[in-house]
């Protein structure tokens, strides 16, 4: 039989039940058990820490009690030290502290009685002493003294009135002191100058003598005091600079320099029983330069003496020992005048000795050597010290100094060639030649020789080698006259060109710029200096066109004539004029055109008082008309004598040629624009155009001869543009009707190659009444 399922189900979970409930009991009971257990365990822990704690609780509580004990005692000390012991020991601090003080002061004023009592030993020391005319040892009681005084007022909040007094008398001892070393340095060297304040000329250098009284007799030796100690005293006091320097000024004044600069002047000494004296003698006048190994011994024969009787002192510092402090007189000395001395020497001596010419170089050698020689014997003498001084780095480097003087007097020439006189002048022909040396053959490698014999060439050209030349007449510069001072100015640029050429590499590149420089020069130098006269005067203008036209001719082949002959850095290109040629052509033309515009203007300002040409038959105004052509031509034949023989026949006959021009344009104008010329009129114009047509070629003179001016007179037409225009005008003048137009011939005539038709036609109104005649012959210009 089945069983429901519910019932199933319920059996089931009361079963369950019952083993929970059991299970969960005998748990709580093992927890009840282990509980107790572990209670026990921590009653026992417990009852064991507390008996080991007790016994360090009991020692903390004793410690507590003692430091309680402690306090307690601290606090009853810190009462008594307020109240009893702080009041005894602020007023014991305040005693001390007194006493302190009393104790500085009584140091303080201690050690200020000891300087003072020390001041016045020195000071009484240093009277002994002067009284004694010991100088060093009272010069050096009074720097004692001094210091003493520095300190007693270097000493602040503690201030004397005495240091006062003090500083006074010192000072007052001090220029006592220097007072009596003035004097016995005043016995020692004397000077004996001229009266004169022109110091100097040779005449007040002769006058100069210096005395030292530096060799005393046997006597003097012990009572006078020897020149040391003056010197010495002088250094300790510190007024040893300036006695020597106002010592070494006088030297250079009267002595040296004079010396240096009057070759005639000698030194002369003279040695005594108690005295040695320097003073001057005069040989015969020199008017050259001295040499600089003449200078050198008479300058190195002063320092010997003065080192002999004066300068050979050595002075001590006297607060050190060490003989590395010890200096002589001569090296103070040095260290004073050297440099203006040196500088003297250079500009005064040395310069004039550097040579003008390459080949005198090698001549420099002894000046070198006496440059060298001179300064050992002085550095010797220990007036000098170092390795090499001003004096001597000049004196080496000759070369340079070689190329800036050759370059310096080549460019003073240079401007005095450019500022003397336009007027002087000399002829220049195609055989004109500039006589130079012949330049060596390329071959020739470094040996760079100048030949003995010039040869001359044709045109100023200059030979390229011994045997290329070229043709005489490939450059040919027509005649002319130029100023003798150009021609000097460019024989001056060959020949230091050619001195270029045997120089060296540095020398020859200065030298070479130097010739440019003075082409630049003249470029802005003469059109400045001579502006005046070159504006005024029709000669020197023209003689200016000339000049720059024959530099520029020049230019043209100076560069290449030189170029491998100079330093190769030239060679390569630099070495050329060439590009001066343009300046130079324009500023000739310039300065020609400017004169001929200058004479244009006055031909045109006279031909405007001749009255337009118009109404002649007025006697007043035909004389005013013929003053006017004679004034023109008057003028036109001034200039020609002016420029004959000056300009080159062509730039002349051109020049004579548009002046002229210009003269017959003007004319052949205003009579053109007259309206109305009657027959007297056309007359007396025809008179006054034959007058400038005879006339006229006669200023055509460029040679002086004037047999051979008759072909240029003959060549007017060439020269003078409107020339034939003129001729056709006169013929108009004096023509009929038909002569006029035949001279026409439908455009094709003279007459129409000289004037346009609408000229033609109104020359023939003015010249012919209206009529039919006149009416058929304007029909025909055309």
């Amino acid at each position: 039989m089945a069983v429901p399922a519910g019932s199933l189900v319920a059996a089931v979970l009361t079963h369950s039940g019952r083993l929970e409930k059991e299970d969960l009991g005998s748990r709580i009971g093992r927890l009840s058990r282990r509980v107790e257990e572990l209670k026990g365990e921590v009653c026992n822990m417990i009852n064991k820490k507390y008996n080991e704690f007790l016994p360090s609780l009991e020692s903390a509580e004793d410690l507590v009690a003692q430091v309680d004990g402690l306090s307690a005692n601290i606090d009853l000390l810190k009462a008594r030290i307020e109240n009893e012991v702080q009041r005894d020991l602020n007023v014991a601090v305040a005693e001390f502290t007194e006493l302190k003080q009393q104790l500085e002061r009584d140091t303080l004023v201690l050690s200020i009685l000891k300087k003072l009592q020390e001041f016045d030993t020195a000071i009484k020391e240093y009277n002994a002493a002067l009284l004694e005319k010991k100088y060093v040892a009272a010069a050096q009681q009074l720097e004692k003294a001094r210091s003493i005084l520095k300190m007693l007022e270097s000493r602040k909040g503690f201030e004397l009135k005495i240091l006062k007094a003090l500083g006074t008398e010192l000072t007052v001892q001090t220029q006592n002191m220097l007072y009596h070393l003035g004097e016995e340095w005043q016995k020692l060297a004397v000077w004996k100058l001229p009266h004169s304040k022109e110091s100097s000329s040779l005449e007040s250098a002769m006058h100069s003598e210096l005395h030292l009284h530096t060799v005393p007799s046997k006597e003097e030796e012990i009572a006078g005091p020897p020149v040391a100690s003056v010197l010495q005293a002088f250094a300790v006091l510190g007024e040893l600079h300036t006695k020597l320097k106002i010592f070494g000024q006088l030297l250079l004044k009267y002595i040296l320099k004079p010396l240096i600069l009057y070759p005639s002047l000698q030194p002369f000494t003279e040695e005594q029983s108690d005295v040695f004296i320097l003073r001057f003698m005069s040989k015969e006048p020199n008017l050259g330069h001295s040499s600089p190994m003449e200078v050198f011994d008479k300058i190195k024969l002063i320092f010997e003496v003065l080192h002999k009787y004066l300068l050979n002192i050595p002075l001590e510092d006297p607060a050190e020992d060490k003989k590395d402090c010890r200096v002589t007189l001569a090296e103070l000395l040095g260290d004073m005048i050297w440099e203006e001395l040196s500088d003297c020497l250079i500009k005064n001596c040395l310069v004039n000795s550097i040579p003008t010419n390459s080949s005198k170089l090698e001549q420099y050698i002894e000046v070198i050597k006496s440059t060298e020689e001179f300064e050992k014997a002085l550095k010797n003498m220990q007036f000098l010290k170092g390795d090499m001084t001003d004096l001597l780095k000049y004196a080496r480097n000759v070369n340079s100094h070689f190329a800036n003087k050759k370059c310096q007097d080549v460019i003073v020439a240079a401007r005095n060639l450019m500022t003397s006189e336009i007027h002087n002048t000399v002829k220049i022909t195609p055989d004109s030649c500039v006589a130079l040396p012949r330049l060596p053959d390329p071959g020739a490698g470094d040996h760079l020789k100048m030949q003995k014999p010039p040869e001359l060439l044709h045109n100023n050209t200059v030979n390229l080698g011994n045997e290329t030349t070229l043709s005489p007449y490939t450059f040919s510069l027509p005649t002319c006259r130029i100023s003798s001072s150009v021609e000097k100015l460019m024989e001056l640029a060959y020949q230091t060109l050619l001195e270029a050429t045997v120089s060296t590499d540095q020398c020859c590149i200065q030298l070479f710029y130097s010739v440019r420089n003075i082409f630049q020069l003249f470029y802005d130098v003469v059109p400045t200096y001579h502006k005046e006269n070159l504006q005024k005067l029709p000669q020197l203008a023209a003689i200016h066109h000339n000049n720059c036209m024959y530099i520029a001719h020049h230019l043209l082949t100076l560069g290449h004539q030189f170029r491998y002959r100079l330093t190769n850095i030239l060679c390569n290109g630099p070495a050329t004029f060439v590009d001066l040629v343009p300046g130079f052509r324009r500023l000739g033309m310039e300065c020609f055109l400017a004169q001929m515009r200058v004479q244009r203007g006055e031909i045109l300002e006279r031909l405007s008082s001749a009255r337009n040409f118009s109404n002649m038959d007025d006697e007043e105004n035909y004389c005013a008309a013929n003053k006017a052509i004679r004034q023109v031509l008057h003028q036109l034949k001034r200039l020609g004598k002016v420029w004959q023989d000056v300009l080159p026949v062509n730039v002349y006959c051109k020049a004579m040629g548009t002046l002229l021009n210009t003269a017959l344009t003007e004319i052949v104008t205003r009579i053109a624009a007259l309206e109305d010329i009657s027959a007297e009129d056309a007359d007396r114009l025809y008179s006054l155009c034959r007058t400038m047509v005879e006339e006229g070629p006669q200023v055509f003179t460029p040679l002086p001869e004037n047999d051979k001016n008759k072909k240029y007179q003959e060549e007017v037409p060439i020269y003078v543009q409107k020339w034939m225009t003129f001729k056709e005008l006169m013929i108009i003048l004096q023509a009929n009707l038909q002569e006029i137009v035949d001279q026409w011939a439908d455009g094709k005539g003279p007459l129409a190659a000289a004037f346009s038709a609408a000229e033609v036609k109104s020359l023939i109104r003015a010249l012919f009444q209206n009529t039919e005649r006149r009416a058929a012959a304007l029909a025909k210009i055309k």
